[in-house]
């Protein structure tokens, strides 16, 4: 009897293995989950170590450190999962993110590894009647040996991009903080991870901090803009989760994407020249998500009143502010609409 379902051997055999060779799958969805592998280790590290260092509380910054050296067997774990690997195929990926840290591949050579690994296993996956050795073997031969030879230029050359942006941010901050800005507040609001693109680049100093502006500018300056549409409910779920949420709004209606961008066009600069802001690779390209950009500001520039005031002013009032300037006068030349920017799922 029929059950409409075509048989196993009419399924391609990648379709079967569920690969997919894909920018969706690799640009969005795998370096999505990696950062989230990096949020569960090295972002909470970070909190925790600022915090026992500030409080002079060792164990506190002992369990943060600790935190901090699981980064790479966080992303391996986290890139398999987010390639919806096997459950072998996701344990010996922890080999593999920690074989990419021992040979100095970074996050961007433990991304390619982890990767790697878990496309061959999910293919040698249930091919054997031994697969509780051949799928680990495979998954981490395969993943360090990326790990040894491709992943330490791969990791050299996103370190090098990085001190380049850096480098070019110092010499020239007012083009440079524009390009950072916008950029990296695009990246946030696209379904990519902004936060993972810093860290591969290890993006520190004014960098980091025209890159954390941009972020907070979509963040914030979305939530405000939006806010006759959503309310309190959408004011949080955009200023303090993400301003991805609106991707499908932007999609219909792009001029929506006007407001933040041109605020972020307009404070990036201010950020690297003015009123210098700096940040850590793994709070720059989160903006106000969690608060994780100002933690990361506050760790790069310590904690002081004056840095809490460059933070509030830089990161919330004026991206709000500006926003909320631009976005009204679009809605008076009718460039952007009522409920354009609703999320319904809020209210």
């Amino acid at each position: 009897m029929s059950t409409g379902q075509p048989a196993p051997e009419k399924i391609g055999f990648l379709k079967r293995k569920n690969i997919e060779i894909s920018f969706q799958r690799y640009g969005i969805e795998a370096l999505g989950a990696m950062a989230l592998g990096l949020f569960a280790t090295l972002l909470v590290g970070t909190i925790l170590k600022t915090a026992g260092d500030a409080a002079g509380v060792a164990w506190l910054s002992e369990f943060g450190v600790l935190a901090q050296s699981m980064m790479g067997p966080g992303i391996a774990v986290a890139v398999a999962f987010g390639l919806k690997s096997p459950p072998l195929v996701l344990f010996a990926s922890t080999v593999v993110g920690a074989a990419a840290v021992k040979f100095g591949g970074g996050p961007a050579g433990c991304f390619v590894a982890a990767l790697i690994s878990a496309e061959f296993g999910k293919i040698v996956s249930k091919e054997t009647k031994v697969d509780i050795l051949v799928t680990p073997l495979v998954a981490i031969i395969v993943g360090v040996a990326v790990a040894k030879f491709i992943g330490p230029p791969i990791g050299s050359f996103m370190k090098q991009l990085g001190e380049l942006i850096m480098w070019a941010t110092n010499l020239q901050p007012i083009p440079m903080g524009v390009l950072v800005s916008v950029l990296m507040g695009l990246a946030l609001t696209a379904p990519i991870s902004s936060a993972a693109i810093c860290i591969m680049l290890e993006l520190s100093g004014l960098a980091a901090g025209a890159a954390t502006v941009g972020c907070c500018c979509q963040m914030v300056g979305f939530a405000v803009a939006s806010y006759r549409e959503n309310k309190v409910g959408g004011l949080v779920a955009i200023g303090l989760g993400t301003s991805m949420l609106l991707v499908p709004k932007i999609l219909r209606h792009p001029m929506i994407l006007v407001p933040p961008t041109l605020a972020s066009a307009i404070l990036g600069p201010i950020a690297t020249t003015i009123i210098p802001m700096q940040n850590v690779p793994i709070g720059a390209g989160m903006g106000t998500s969690g608060l994780v950009g100002q933690i990361g500001t506050i760790t790069a520039m310590g904690f002081s009143a004056g840095v809490l005031v460059k933070i509030a002013m830089l990161q919330i009032i004026l991206p709000a502010v500006l926003a909320i300037v631009f976005s009204e006068f679009m809605r008076k030349k009718g460039l952007i609409k009522f409920g354009q920017q609703q999320l319904v799922d809020i209210n």
